[in-house]
């Protein structure tokens, strides 16, 4: 699917996300949070329709969109009550592919990723004694001719069980070699099918949410010297393309979901009676709803500056965060002002209320910490000292 990004263009691509979400009803979301499975059905869908290659150039077969696209895109998902945790890292990932990847890498696998024959859903970063202090991580990936060994820990590491590739960011240096803490870090882009049962070994973690998330080994795990992404020991500038797309993406999601909470109040306030009176007459009920509103209207407003920021090539690392800040806390607000609207019913899994609210709260910890963009936003913002 290659399209221009005029608004008629994108109303059609909006139009068709929704017309495809509506083939997973809020039922389904229900028997796989049960079940704690991944919605692959949904997933092939998205992918088939060409909306998880919004990022891969058209001369690699994808849309070639923008990322405000894109987030636009997540967030209509989410406005429709689904999910898509279950892909967006084949959208984020790209930050550091396009810009820092090699030609033969990008020749080789972005085809294959637009015609959803190779899955890329899969980001190992955080490590059990490093996930906010990305600079600290442990696994390395000590160079031996041609080849790279990899050892260590990666956890959290979502979808790696769906996922035929994985970006991975390991130690390639020392740290009495480093000149910073985050120098000597280097980014690769690894073949999981080939890994497991070499050395890569994937364990699932349970969560309060089905997220898929993962913890992944590695014991003595070869990978061919072409497995490195840009240059050796610059993978933490390298990995922050896609961590602040990732955070912009996330962002957009977050607006979704304080869109679908907010319709929902709605429609349950002016709906039941109590007292022979709609709940919805009741300044105390629409209040926090249009208060809610009126935060997500402002998030989004701060989303989409982010994202047309990072399409113009401009810093965006604060916009990212206020972003992602922004929206993660109007979608929380929103939650809690839904589930207070519904009362009992709120708690009730036929109601959906309560799995969306399990899921949202989740961007209040990831990818990112809320108090980690606060200490961003007082130190290079403020000019306060580093608090940590």
């Amino acid at each position: 699917m290659i399209v221009t990004q005029d608004d008629e263009t994108i109303d059609q691509i909006l139009s068709s996300v929704e017309s495809i979400c509506k083939k997973y009803p809020e039922k389904y979301w229900l028997e796989l949070d049960k079940a704690q499975s991944y919605p692959t059905e949904f997933v092939k869908s998205m992918t088939e329709s060409g909306h998880l290659n919004a990022l891969i150039p058209t001369k690699y077969g994808g849309a070639g969109l923008s990322l405000l696209i894109a987030a636009r895109i997540l967030e209509k998902i989410h406005q429709s009550g689904c999910n898509a945790a279950a892909a967006h890292a084949q959208m984020y990932t790209m930050g550091s592919i396009l810009k820092y990847g090699s030609e033969a890498q990008k020749s080789k696998w972005l085809p294959l990723i637009a015609k959803g024959e190779v899955r890329l859903q899969a980001f190992g970063v955080s490590e059990p004694e490093a996930g906010t202090d990305t600079s600290s991580i442990s696994t390395t990936a000590i160079r031996k001719e041609n080849k790279y060994i990899l050892n260590g820990q990666k956890i959290w590491t979502s979808r790696a069980l769906h996922s035929d590739l994985m970006i991975l960011l390991a130690k390639t240096k020392s740290k009495n070699d480093r000149n910073s803490k985050s120098d000597g870090l280097s980014l690769f882009l690894i073949d999981i099918r080939e890994s497991l049962g070499s050395g890569m070994t994937i364990r699932p973690i349970e969560t309060m949410i089905n997220h898929s998330t993962t913890e992944v080994f590695f014991d003595n795990l070869e990978i061919s010297h072409d497995s490195l992404i840009g240059k050796e020991n610059e993978g933490f500038k390298q990995v922050l393309n896609s961590m602040n797309a990732e955070r912009i993406l996330i962002a957009a999601e977050c607006i979704g979901d304080s869109s679908w909470f907010i319709q929902k109040a709605v429609d349950y306030a002016k709906d039941r009676k109590v007292f022979n009176k709609r709940i919805g007459e009741n300044q105390g009920i629409q209040f926090p709803i249009s208060r809610c509103y009126a935060e997500t209207e402002a998030a989004k407003l701060a989303v989409y500056n982010a994202a047309a920021r990072y399409d113009a090539g401009k810093a965006c690392g604060t916009e990212a965060n206020i972003a992602k800040l922004l929206a993660a806390d109007a979608s929380w607000n929103s939650a809690n002002a839904c589930l207070q609207t519904h009362g009992g019913f709120g708690f009730a899994k036929e109601y959906h209320i309560e799995r969306k609210f399990r899921e949202t709260r989740l961007y209040q910890v990831a990818p990112i910490s809320t108090n980690f963009i606060l200490s961003h936003i007082a130190e290079h913002k403020l000019g306060l000292p580093r608090s940590f």
